[in-house]
């Protein structure tokens, strides 16, 4: 999956994007910028895209 690829994240996870985005945005941050932020903070919050087997620890 080459880097910038989104697909690995959920609805939910790119509409949460979107949103932060928007807010960055009003805020007067360029639109890369924004999209950066955006895409860091659902990171930090959900730690990256799609995650599944089962025996993954949940680290908070």
């Amino acid at each position: 999956m080459p880097r910038g690829d989104k697909s690995a994240y959920t609805d939910k996870q790119k509409r949460q994007a979107r949103h932060i985005e928007q807010a960055y945005r009003q805020e007067g941050l360029s639109e890369k910028t924004a999209e950066q932020r955006a895409w860091a903070t659902v990171n930090k919050q959900d730690g990256g895209g799609k995650k599944s087997g089962s025996g993954r620890a949940r680290h908070h």
